[in-house]
């Protein structure tokens, strides 16, 4: 099994080895679907817990003073938890997801998804308003980033298992694999390669499978057969698209604007935040908790005008708090909320305007959703193929396409901001580099450039250890006395001055030599050249030795040197 298991690793470490990694796509397609659908299944056995009712979104059958004290009480409840809990430790969804990747190469703490678990269900479940695929795409990028770490898998294959596991969470929450494939490219990994979206495609495909075949929920939506818009109401649409990018830009300003309180007692925010939340939900109900069930309503057009723009702004200022303190909930059913409800409006005034060339309101509400989830995310194709996947028709693809167009440029282009997580990201002074350079140096791992010809030499050397070293003809030696190591050289160049030193004592002094002498850093072999990278900087070295522990002695195994040379040279080669 180990020895199975080490080709395995082998494999993996080379990027482009597209079995092994559509292997670790299902794999990391089922973790994700399990774990999501296990979840939902706590946020709906704590909302029946607390009295809520309708798979934990019943709270407009609460009386008045519960919908208040509920959100109120449990965000107070979160508070002290987190207040318990290490700063690193309270992150969680998609930021958190975005930034391991880029300055942890991957690694995702199981003490912060557990977090994301436990505490984002009872946020959701208390009516914090806020939904559940953002804590899905945590959940599902950590399971995976846990099991590869668990096999010792590559650090570069981590980046992909976090991908499979994302894409995966999406497609098991809404039913629509393609679009979890592509929110994960766009949104997460911000790279498109045959290598990459091979995995995720088999993990969004397998999650979704998982989830239909085990949700006892089934159809998160049911949708009326849609009709085309007609040429005469695309005006309608992009007033529409551009109402969208409107709502999307306010919330997240507003957001960014209440994240300004990041700093304070994570107790006093989120009971602000609570009290909020539920005293908005004493007077719209309809806006506490994830909202499907209003969203269905919506759907049915059982909502009138002022009802539905009531819900758009109160949901709009509840959910941006929320998220603006750091509660562990997502936006993307909130957005599609809103956007619904932008939509519904719409398609009610396209009635009263064009009543015989009027299509469906439906579809209006539709393409609501698709524009405010594009623009919250800055990822119009995902959101594009998220409403295709929902409605199951092409036919919707024009409008689609002229709504969530406006709607993302409205927000990017005319107010010049960047998606929701990009912008919390910016503001919190993470750093995200997404050229092309760190792209690949992500993605390869240390063996891509490691020179394996490289030996341990001691410090002083005796005539039986040079013709060992001799006959080995080593392109690095790795100098060290009493077991520290000391420096990197030259092979050649050693073996060229101990032949011209020659051995007139009984041992010689190899740290005598004048030759050029690189300094190290050590990582393991799990290591991706970015890591390695960064290891020489931050310690100011110019190479690095690769280590491997041994699984009979547990002992560092030296296996390898990579310079900074080399990794200069196989980025240029990369990218040509």
């Amino acid at each position: 099994m180990q020895t199975i298991l080490s080709r395995y690793r082998y494999l993996l470490a080379d990027y482009d080895s597209v079995l092994a990694y559509s292997l670790l796509g299902i794999v990391g397609g089922i973790v994700s679907g399990l774990v999501i659908l296990g979840f939902e299944l706590l946020i709906v056995q704590l909302g029946a817990a607390l009295g809520v009712g309708n798979s934990g979104e019943g709270f407009e059958a609460l009386p008045e003073w519960l919908r208040f004290s509920l959100p109120a009480g449990g965000a107070l409840l979160l508070g002290c938890v987190y207040a318990a809990l290490r700063a690193e430790d309270r992150e969680t969804g998609i930021v958190h997801v975005i930034s391991r990747m880029h300055s942890h190469y991957s690694v995702l703490p199981l003490r912060n998804a557990l977090l994301q678990f436990f505490a984002g269900a009872f946020a959701l479940a208390t009516g914090q308003s806020g939904g559940r695929e953002g804590p899905g795409v945590h959940l599902g990028g950590a399971a995976n980033s846990l099991l590869g770490q668990w096999f010792e898998l590559p650090h570069n294959s981590l980046r992909v298992l976090i991908a499979c596991g994302t894409a995966g969470g999406i497609a098991a929450a809404f039913q629509t694999p393609l679009a979890g494939a592509i929110f994960a490219m766009e949104v997460i990994v911000v790279e498109y390669t045959l290598v990459g979206f091979i995995p995720v495609m088999l993990a969004a495909v397998s999650a979704a499978a998982v989830s239909g075949l085990l949700s006892p929920e089934g159809v998160l939506f049911s949708l009326p057969e849609l009709q085309r818009a007609t040429l005469a109401e695309l005006p309608l649409i992009m007033v529409l698209g551009l109402l969208c990018g409107l709502a999307v830009a306010a919330y997240i300003r507003l957001t960014a604007l209440v994240a300004t309180t990041l700093h304070w007692p994570v107790i006093v925010r989120f009971t602000l935040a609570g009290c909020f939340t539920g005293f908005v939900g004493m007077q719209v109900p309809e806006i506490l908790g994830i909202g499907y069930d209003t969203l269905q309503l919506t759907l049915q057009g059982e909502l009138l005008f002022f009802t539905l723009l009531t819900i758009a702004l109160c949901k709009l200022l509840a959910t941006a708090v929320c998220c603006g303190v750091g509660m562990p909930i997502g936006l993307i059913a909130p957005t599609l909320l809103i956007g619904a409800s932008l939509g519904g409006m719409m398609g009610i005034v396209s009635a009263e305007l064009h009543p015989d060339l009027a299509a469906d309101p439906t579809l209006y509400i539709v393409l609501g959703m698709g524009a405010a989830m594009g623009a919250v995310l800055n990822a119009p194709l995902a959101a594009l193929l998220a409403i295709m996947e929902l409605t199951q028709t092409i036919s919707i693809s024009m409008g689609a396409m002229l709504a969530i167009v406006i709607a993302t440029l409205t927000n990017s282009g005319l107010f010049r901001q960047r998606s929701a997580h990009q912008t919390l990201l910016h503001q919190l002074r993470r750093v995200v580099h997404e050229d092309p350079v760190n792209q690949l140096l992500h993605s390869s791992a240390v063996t891509a450039t490691m020179d394996s010809r490289v030996v341990r030499v001691p410090a002083e050397l005796d005539e039986d250890g040079f013709q060992t070293l001799l006959g080995s003809a080593p392109a690095w030696c790795l100098i060290e006395r009493d077991g520290q190591d000391l420096y990197l050289v030259d092979g050649a160049e050693l073996l060229e001055w101990i032949k011209t030193k020659g051995f007139s004592e009984e041992t010689l002094d190899v740290t005598e030599a004048d030759m050029r002498r690189l300094t190290t850093a050590s990582v393991p072999m799990q290591a991706s050249l970015r890591q390695a990278l960064d290891a020489m900087r931050k310690e100011t070295r110019e190479a690095v030795c690769v280590y491997e522990h041994s699984a009979r002695t547990g002992k560092p195994l030296l296996q390898g040197v990579v310079t900074r040379e080399s990794i200069e040279k196989f980025s240029l080669r990369g990218l040509q």
